[in-house]
């Protein structure tokens, strides 16, 4: 018998008061009087446990939500691309849908739609290394491909390390050094020169490893066509690929997609793919470690670095509002420039020239522009 029973009792039998019989069992007096009300309309299935469960959810996520979520997580694993929920979530805020990553991954995990990991590292716990702005450091590296006949292809690609931005993709029978300074040169005719490359040490981009006296003052093609830019030359440690992070990652989101796709039967039909895949990593896909913005976006956001030796430029430093400001070092003096309250803990960028300064976030809106009074410690807007 259970202690709400034995208090029905008390009052129905022994004709306590609701005060007496609180007193009795330890209960509050309301307490008496809830469980004595209920056991008037309900009988004897007042004594039964029930549950705490609310009998409606005015937040719970519309049903048509839920399953445009299922649907586009199954769209874009279908077609090879990545499908997490920071990728849902801005899929779906194109679609007028807004949705926080934690209610995204509830829902599938509630249809288990995910395998948890709990085992894999935070991201957080990553040390990032990242240039800090567009053409700084181009990183370029090569990886093998079949097509359905079972021939072996090889596909070169140049990827800019601060915006994840894919420069260059393409697919030939064989990587050699002429393919590299072409696919070099396609992309700079473009794009402009990069400040710095970074690439692994195959023959086909030094030959400063090279046995036989060849790396011995003996440059390839590209190494001499980097010499006369005045771009300075990056190769990662021999058997250290991690250097090369962000590029070995890219092969693995482009085998992913490729493998969904039908089997390529020539180059042009494999290099029609690839200029698919870089049109929608390029101007779809959000990267998270840019911001959720797409890597055309970070590209075009602020200006881009030069060769050692062209005309300067905006230098790029990345702050966060506090207080409504943000500090700046000018000469030999910490300087603090108004940025605004309604800021506060946003993540901007200051692009500074001289004494011009531009704070803007990053989406691009201009958030101050300020020309620097050495003389103040505050610097206002303009």
């Amino acid at each position: 018998m259970g202690k709400n029973h034995v208090i029905i009792l008390a009052i129905t039998q022994q004709k306590l008061s609701y005060r007496q019989a609180a007193k009795q069992y330890g209960v509050s007096k309301s307490w008496v009087h809830k469980i004595h009300k209920r056991y008037l309309h309900e009988g004897t299935d007042a004594f039964r446990a029930q549950s705490r469960k609310p009998h409606t959810s005015p937040r719970r996520t519309p049903e048509a939500v839920r399953e445009r979520v299922l649907e586009l997580r199954k769209e874009l694993t279908t077609a090879g691309l990545d499908a997490g929920p920071h990728t849902l979530a801005e899929h779906l805020a194109r679609e007028h849908i807004r949705l926080g990553t934690t209610t995204i991954w509830r829902i599938l995990k509630q249809a288990e739609a995910v395998t948890p990991q709990p085992q894999k590292r935070p991201r957080s716990s990553y040390l990032r290394f990242q240039a800090d702005q567009p053409n700084e450091t181009w990183q370029s590296d090569f990886t093998h491909w079949r097509l359905a006949s079972g021939a072996d292809t090889e596909i070169i690609g140049w990827i800019d390390d601060h915006s994840r931005f894919l420069l260059h993709l393409s697919v030939h029978r064989r990587i050699s050094g002429t393919t590299v300074t072409t696919t070099f040169t396609t992309a700079t005719n473009e794009y402009g020169l990069p400040a710095s490359t970074l690439t692994d040490n195959g023959m086909v981009y030094t030959t400063r490893h090279a046995g036989g006296g060849r790396g011995e003052g003996n440059s390839n093609a590209f190494e001499t066509l980097l010499s006369l830019e005045g771009i300075q030359q990056k190769n990662g440690r021999p058997y250290k690929p991690t250097t090369q992070g962000k590029i070995e990652r890219l092969w693995q989101t482009l085998k992913l997609f490729l493998t969904a796709q039908p089997a390529a039967h020539s180059l042009e039909e494999l290099q029609q793919q690839l200029d698919k895949f870089r049109h929608y990593y390029n101007h779809i896909r959000p990267h998270r470690s840019i911001g959720r913005n797409t890597p055309a976006t970070a590209y075009g956001l602020i200006p881009k670095a030069t060769p050692t030796g062209s005309d300067p430029i905006w230098k790029v430093r990345y702050d966060k509002v506090n207080e409504g400001r943000i500090t700046l070092r000018y000469g030999n003096k910490m300087l603090h420039l108004g940025v605004g309250r309604q800021h506060e803990r946003e993540e901007v960028i200051a692009l500074v020239k001289d004494r011009d300064v531009t704070i803007i976030d990053y989406q691009g809106t201009v958030l101050g522009e300020y020309e620097i009074d050495p003389n103040k410690n505050y610097q206002p807007k303009k």
